[in-house]
This record gives C-alpha cells, structure tokens and sequence, in this order.
C-alpha cells in the first residue's frame, strides 16, 4: 500500500470512536468494495455543492472512485453557479443573530441564503440561464429530448462559461463528471431553480415540456444500468445526506426483484449515510440502514454504515482517505 497523506494518518490516529469511528470504518468499507472490484454510486442532498463539495468530490471523479451521482436539481446546478460566481458570494457568518428585516434586505439584494452563505442571484441563476435557455430552446426546435444533467455537461463541454469561471476548475464537479461523461440521475429536478425557470418556459408556451426528460424516464434509464453494472462484488451506496436523492435511486432494486419479477437482481453490496438527522420516526433520512433490508434493498449481509454528523465535515475526509492524502 502507498503511503498515506497526513490527513488520513491525522484520522486513523484520533478518529478512534463513536462518530469518528464510524467515519473511518465506513471509508475503509469504501476502500475495500472498490478494491475488490466493486462500483460505487454516491448520493448527494442537501446544499452539498454550494459547501464547496466539489473540492474533494471532483477528484474523486477524476480518479474513478466513483461510477454514478444521485444528487438534487439543486445540486446539479449550484456547483456550476460557484464555478461561474464564485467572488459575488456573500457569507452572513452570524446567520443565527438575522432577524426577517434582515433577511427581507438580502432578498431586496437579490441574495438567496443558504445558511451562512448567500447566492448572488444575477451573477448565479441569470447568468447560467442565459445560456442555458438557449440549449433547450435548440433541443425543443429540433425536437430533441435530454436528461436535466446532459443539458448542463452540453453547456460545460461548449466552453461557453468559461469566460465566467472565478474558482480553479479543477474544483468543479460538475465539470469533472461532464469531461467523463459520468452517469447522473437527478429525482426532482423540478424543485431547483432551473426547474423552476424551465417550467416558466413551458408555462409560457416557449417550450415544450416533453424537451426536459422526466424522473420515470431516469428511473427506467437507472433500471437499465444496475443490471449491466452490478455483477461480480457489486455496486455500492454512499448517501450524503438524505431525501429524494438517497431514496429514488436505492429503490430500483426492489423495483427490479418485486415489479420486474427479476429475483436473481443483486442488492447494493455496501452502504454508508453521513447525515446530521438522528434515528427519528417515520423519516427516511433518520432511518437507520437495517430498515432497509425490509424493503428489498440492503441484504443481511451489505456491509452497513451510518455516521450521524455533518456530511461538510465528514464527507471530505472519507474522500480523502480514499484518495490516499
């Protein structure tokens, strides 16, 4: 084995119980599936790309410790957003102390707040609109359909925002999983801002709704892939926090056993969640993983993970342990 960077010696020398234990049990688990051949889907709610996600994640792209990204409407855009406005952020460290006067003057700002961190709304959301209408108005005159996501690697790929670029691209993921043509299913597009633009669109009859590829086609397209890709140790399951992101895409195994009449699918062979929601009742983000067996989709043996704390803690130092740093 290489020797490891000093952040994986700092975490394998203190992170010795409870959560932190936790932390590395699960990156060893994620190691070891992927050195044993299996493949790997990563799972990613929440505001994880305007938390700088992209930092670590784009490298775990590049190196192929990844194989396909569930992720929110949101996330899917937000990270292109840093990358083309990065420097017209606002951070509101005493987010806590505001009171709504003072949030009613961010929004008069054309700020939109996500925690501590607030998204410039011309230089974020205008500005990919621009040029992303004009890719869907193209696709919907030539009567062409696409994926939310393969519309954002075409805008990537064209070069077109790279006038705006205001962080090192290295640090996109989006554009490290646009330059692989890494697979993408995003549940819910709709509830994002480009969704929400787009639907504006079709409201106004300048585009067709049919343009835009809806969630059942990805979960069709998503039970076309897992058979292909889930032979020998199998694919494995990262979820960052919780939420549509988590629940679509580890659902297509039971769909595939239960409605495909498919018994001999496998099931994920790994499973890790790093979400701050605690063991709740009814919630799917606060179920722990042996609920899951219940539903067709882990076995009693996948190998089960779950660390309770923040995932923009934690995630980055899963990732850099699998990356050796």
């Amino acid at each position: 084995m290489s020797t490891r960077g000093p952040i994986s010696q700092f975490i394998e020398k203190n992170y010795l119980h409870f959560n932190a234990a936790a932390l590395m049990d699960a990156a060893k688990g994620y190691e070891t599936h992927l050195t044993e051949g299996g493949k790997m889907m990563v799972t990613i709610a929440g505001a994880m790309s305007t938390a700088e996600l992209g930092i670590s994640l784009a490298e775990m792209i590049r190196q192929g410790k990844i194989d396909i990204i569930s992720c929110t409407g949101a996330n899917l855009e937000e990270d292109i957003m840093n990358l083309v406005a990065h420097s017209h952020y606002k951070r509101v460290p005493n987010y806590r102390d505001l009171s709504p006067q003072d949030e009613w003057d961010l929004l008069e700002n054309h700020y939109n707040r996500v925690t501590d961190t607030c998204i410039p709304e011309e230089e974020a959301f205008r500005r990919l609109q621009k040029h992303i209408y004009k890719i869907w108005k193209d696709a919907d005159t030539a009567g062409e359909r696409y994926f939310p996501h393969e519309f954002m690697y075409k805008i990537l790929l064209s070069g077109e925002l790279e006038q705006y670029y205001e962080i090192d691209p290295k640090n996109s993921w989006m554009l490290a999983a646009a330059e692989r043509n890494l697979p993408i299913v995003v549940p819910g597009w709709e509830d994002s801002t480009m969704g929400n633009i787009f639907a504006s669109y079709v409201i106004k009859g300048e585009i067709k709704a049919t343009t835009m590829k809806s969630g059942i086609e990805y979960m069709a397209w998503l039970a076309g892939w897992y058979p292909e890709n889930s032979g020998g140790k199998g694919v494995g399951f990262f979820q960052i926090g919780g939420g549509i992101a988590g629940d679509f895409p580890i659902c297509v195994v039971p769909m595939l056993y239960q409605d495909m009449e498919m018994p001999e699918i496998p099931f994920w062979s790994y499973f890790c969640q790093v979400s701050d929601s605690t063991t709740s009742y009814g919630s799917y983000s606060g179920a722990v993983p042996n609920e899951k067996i219940t539903w067709g989709k882990l076995d009693i043996n996948t190998p089960k993970f779950i660390v309770e704390s923040d995932a923009t803690i934690v995630v980055p130092l899963i990732f850099a342990w699998i990356l050796k740093q």
